[in-house]
């Protein structure tokens, strides 16, 4: 804990150690903002069974498509300078992404996943999916599933590369994306360790991942949701803990985060843009990503099959894991979550390395941490 405020953190403490014995958890570091201050840190389990190293403050985690929520505040960065416009055709920004009839696709369809193209490319490997350049080519070719702008179909991983490199052509110093989030997020924020592609240095403080649902059989090939995720880079141990999937910039689902500095930029959003000084987004701006979408109440046949609560600046809305209709968050593959809630003034980052499919809401493990976290700060549920 630090910030000087007082809070009963024990139901916090007893919720993280309840997922642990149960087996539902293996390693855990939970941090809370509240009014801008950090009130909750606690570390708990192993980060690598096999060697016994436990969590610790400074211990890495993969989040997936956590990720994603510092992706679309790259491009909020780029709007609030006046470098992108979100009624904008994404093809005004990078010329070949129009081809195929994708010429119509905006910046905000690509923000709220009705830009037609959840298909990675055809022949996608680790490689390749490593390699920036190929892949922005390989997307910007793809032939659209539907009329960009007619329907809901999330862009599992293709989200990353659509809004990452609109922020790339945007740049007046054409930086890559690593290096944009580095020198605009990062370093004004004070974080060491929020990367969308980690240092060498970094690597022995990695947590090691484990499935939960690792013996669950892949779904079919021809379903959207494999031609979303193809089976050979699909987020799993086997090819999120390789070395250069590790390295690369993949910016849907490559985040490996601390939570301390994840929180942190939550907090950012949970405080209207501006955090210890240091403001980034307008509060006109941020209050807005607290608006539905348009076809908000439409269902997604890739991923989820139900409709998905996405607001117009590409973060998910609301929900029964965090603590307010208006809170933003985004949920990553097997569980990791991070939210802001401006109402409340609430940022929280839970990072775990134990993946888990919850099949239904009572075997959430991260639920009830979730909930302890809001009681501990006296928010209601």
């Amino acid at each position: 804990m630090s910030g000087g405020a007082e809070i009963d953190i024990g139901s916090v403490e007893a919720a993280m150690a309840a997922a642990i014995e149960s087996g539902a958890e293996t390693g855990l570091h939970v941090v809370a903002y509240h009014r801008g201050r950090k009130v909750i840190d606690l570390c708990a389990g192993l980060a690598d069974p096999e060697t016994g190293r436990a969590v610790a403050p400074d211990t890495l985690f993969n989040v997936y498509s956590v990720t994603k929520a510092v992706t679309a505040t790259a491009l909020h960065l780029q709007a609030e300078r006046g470098h992108v416009d979100y009624d904008t055709p994404i093809a005004a920004y990078w010329p070949e992404f129009g081809a195929h009839g994708k010429e119509g696709a905006t910046v905000r369809h690509a923000l709220t996943h009705r830009a037609g193209i959840p298909q990675m490319p055809a022949g996608v490997t680790p490689e390749l999916m490593c390699d920036w350049d190929a892949m922005a080519r390989a997307i910007a070719d793809l032939a659209p599933l539907a009329p960009p702008g007619e329907k809901t179909l999330y862009q599992s991983m293709t989200f990353g590369w659509i809004v990452g490199e609109i922020v790339r052509r945007t740049d007046p110093k054409s930086r890559d994306f690593r290096q944009f989030i580095l020198d605009e997020i990062s370093t004004p924020l004070g974080l060491a360790d929020l990367w969308i592609g980690i240092p060498d240095a970094a690597e022995s403080r990695v947590a090691i991942m484990s499935d939960r649902n690792a013996d669950d059989p892949p779904p079919p090939l021809a379903t959207l949701f494999s031609q979303s995720m193809p089976p050979q880079v699909a987020l799993v141990p086997a090819v999120f803990e390789r070395r250069d999937v590790r390295r690369a910039c993949i910016p849907g689902v490559g985040g490996i985060f601390n939570a301390r500095d994840e929180a942190r930029f939550w907090a950012l959003l949970a405080e209207g843009g501006t955090l210890d000084g240091v403001r980034l987004l307008s509060e006109e701006r941020v209050a807005s990503f607290s608006n539905v979408r348009d076809n908000g109440d439409e269902p997604d046949p890739v991923m989820f099959g139900f409709p998905i609560p996405i607001s117009v600046g590409g973060y998910w809305l609301g929900g029964h894991r965090v603590s307010s209709p208006r809170a933003i968050w985004h949920p990553g593959a097997g569980g990791s979550i991070g939210w802001a809630d401006p109402d409340n003034r609430l940022a929280v980052a839970i990072c775990h390395n134990r993946m888990f499919n919850a099949r239904a809401v009572e075997d959430d493990p991260i639920l009830p941490i979730s909930r302890a976290i809001m009681a501990a700060v006296g928010v209601e549920d």
